[in-house]
């Protein structure tokens, strides 16, 4: 299995969003939701409509069977509400175009996320990108870096691993490597 990194870069993130924003609505959606959640995946494709009219979003995660829940951001918001105008509240948030009324597959997700990836020159970008990004940016803008409240956000069981999983290990390590003069 490949290993992918968070969105770093907040140029490259927003222009990811504005040609989702242009091209695909639901696409859109499900990166918002990803990137202002950080919800896996399996999650994010077991929402309906009406688990996002409120001002969180409460989840019983498919992984850990946790309860979650998830405020909705000002951009998120927005976006939500002109994405689920004129939708019914049982119908799925992220709809497959086949069925009548299915979520999109965990596959189809992924080749979403390739795409994107391809599109943006991001090689290691898949579903689980999403997550990281949010755990990145959470960290980042926090004035405090807490990681311990973000480490018991994502289930982990250290600070090492959430620092790891969000790219931090390895940022550190960079900025170590070069400032090492040989």
């Amino acid at each position: 299995m490949n290993t992918v990194q968070p969105i770093r870069d907040q140029e490259v993130l927003a222009d990811i969003k504005n040609h989702l924003k242009q091209t695909n609505s639901r696409n859109y959606i499900m990166f918002l939701i990803g990137i202002n959640t950080g919800f896996r995946i399996s999650d994010i494709l077991r929402l309906r409509v009406r688990d996002v009219l409120g001002s969180h979003i409460s989840i019983r995660e498919k992984k850990t069977r946790k309860e979650k829940r998830a405020l909705i951001t000002d951009e998120l918001k927005r976006a939500l509400q002109e994405f689920v105008k004129g939708k019914s509240p049982h119908e799925y948030l992220i709809k497959s175009r086949e069925g009548v009324n299915r979520p999109i597959s965990r596959e189809m997700a992924y080749k979403i996320m390739r795409d994107i990836g391809d599109e943006f020159g991001l090689s290691e970008m898949g579903c689980h990108t999403l997550r990281k990004t949010f755990g990145y940016i959470f960290y980042n803008v926090t004035t405090n870096k807490d990681i311990g409240l973000l480490m018991n956000y994502l289930n982990h069981a250290s600070p090492q691993i959430t620092l790891r999983y969000i790219g931090m290990a390895q940022d550190t390590l960079d900025t170590a490597l070069k400032r090492h003069r040989a």
